[in-house]
């Protein structure tokens, strides 16, 4: 049978665990019963403001998506997020370590005074440590938006529409921006944010500049010289950086003058990626599963080095950036293909449940991944029409043959194509049977061109049905 101070020894150790399992779930509270209750009253009152903060913000999230991506894009709110989560961290801590000091340790037995020590160090490190890795986070995540999004000025919809130019370009001290390796508008509705992509080959010649424009007082007929392509338009632009002085990406905006003279669009922004950032972004989530419909080659002519096989399989961030630049056996209008099929496998791949399990190597690469001139203000209203985006069908439109000739484009041709691609015309109803005996009309048909007969291009061949037909068709998902 137990002795009295036996039993008193067990009640003190009893009390300074409750102490313990008291600060754990509401800080503050051991002091209130036990200790300063100055501090306990200004302890637990910080904490039901922060658990009736987080309830309103999850609350206002699922009703509201925007918060959620305006508290994750903004830098001040994030800096004072990250600052809380550190002061947390800290008074958290102390908390622990007073409720120890007030559970009167000295008055233990050694085995429980041991004990009590090793549960205040390791759940208050814990915690500590917890906070203080999620404030690391949030720092990341201020970064990479700081990094990401320099634009300082904000670009309102035109017509119901944003018109983002993706721009691939090769990295390096001296590469990086001046060689444009894919061209793509991303023309995204205001509201609904249904996309349409419409690809421009970089081989585009003998195409006006939009008036009154830097390019147009330079070449008032056209870039119709012989060596003149939509995709050296960045090289001019290093050659005469006196025209674009203003600029602080001279080759962005005269490509984006180049394009906005062939569509007859405003671009409202431009995101320049970054090739190896690519290759970084998709490693970061594991690969990117993709329908490989015919075997690429990985290397260049006359130096092919391996193959990517046909079929369904998840691709490494090497062989993706391989699938989608690779033209040793193909050309580039199938590129442009493969290309608007990498784009619609991320789109639909990357889940808030795969940023979050790889939030810390997606930011590390996003950061390195693409420059923007888009407003840290509106990202958060891209990212909730990319999730609007996300749960439609995506259109494309390639500016490539047979409906375009590339050394002598039909603008109007071109411009009224991408129109009908933006705005399709509504489906013909049937008739009823009861309009006086006349034959009732087939429903309309997919805007989707029927497959082609090969067609040479660039000494390949290939036909909307076995290479192309992701450049042209109102469902891009099935095209893929």
């Amino acid at each position: 049978m137990r002795s009295i101070e036996e039993r008193a020894a067990r009640v003190r150790f009893r009390r300074s665990l409750a102490l313990m399992a008291m600060t754990l779930i509401v800080p503050g509270s051991a002091q209130l019963v036990a200790g300063s209750r100055a501090v306990g009253r200004i302890a637990v009152r910080i904490w039901l403001v922060v658990l009736a903060g987080g309830l309103l913000t999850l609350v206002t999230s699922v009703l509201w998506h925007e918060v959620v991506f305006w508290l994750a894009t903004t830098p001040w709110v994030l800096l004072m997020l990250r600052l809380g989560l550190m002061a947390g961290a800290i008074g958290w801590a102390y908390l622990f370590f007073d409720a120890w000091r007030i559970s009167q340790p000295l008055t233990l037995t050694m085995g429980h005074r041991r004990a009590i020590i090793s549960v205040t160090g390791a759940v208050s490190l814990s915690m500590a440590a917890v906070m203080l890795f999620s404030a690391h986070l949030v720092g990341v995540q201020r970064g990479m938006v700081m990094a990401m999004f320099a634009g300082n000025s904000v670009s309102d919809a035109k017509d119901g529409r944003y018109n983002v130019l993706l721009i691939g370009a090769d990295s390096g001290v001296t590469r990086w921006g001046l060689r444009t390796d894919s061209m793509t508008i991303a023309s995204i509705d205001a509201k609904t944010g249904k996309t349409v992509l419409i690809g421009l080959p970089r081989n585009m010649m003998n195409f006006p500049f939009p008036k009154g424009s830097i390019l147009a007082k330079q070449w008032p007929h056209g870039y119709n010289c012989s060596t003149c392509e939509l995709n050296s338009l960045s090289t001019y632009a290093a050659d005469h950086k006196a025209l674009f002085d203003s600029f602080d990406q001279p080759g962005v905006e005269a490509t984006m003058e180049g394009i906005e003279g062939i569509t007859g669009l405003k671009i409202n922004y431009y995101a320049m990626i970054n090739m190896p950032g690519f290759r970084d972004l998709a490693n970061a989530i594991g690969g990117v599963t993709i329908n490989v419909r015919q075997p690429i080659a990985i290397g260049k002519t006359g130096a092919v080095v391996g193959w990517i096989k046909p079929g369904v399989q998840k691709l490494t961030g090497e062989q993706l950036l391989w699938y989608a630049r690779s033209r040793a056996t193909s050309d580039d209008y199938s590129r442009m293909a493969r290309q608007k099929c990498v784009m619609n496998a991320m789109l639909s791949q990357v889940s808030p449940a795969t940023v979050m399990k790889h939030f810390s190597q997606i930011a590390k690469a996003s950061a390195a991944l693409f420059t923007t001139d888009i407003p840290t203000s509106e990202v958060d209203h891209f990212a909730q029409l990319a999730l609007k985006a996300k749960a439609q069908k995506i259109s494309t439109l390639s500016l490539v043959p047979p409906l375009v000739n590339t050394s002598d484009p039909d603008i109007g041709k071109i411009r009224k194509a991408i129109a009908t691609a933006i705005d399709p015309p509504a489906p013909t109803k049937q008739s009823d049977g009861n309009s006086g005996g006349k034959k009732a009309k087939a429903p309309a048909k997919s805007s989707t061109p029927a497959p082609s007969k090969d067609v040479m291009t660039e000494g390949s061949y290939g036909s909307l049905k076995t290479g192309y037909v992701a450049n042209q068709t109102d469902d891009l998902a099935g095209a893929c």
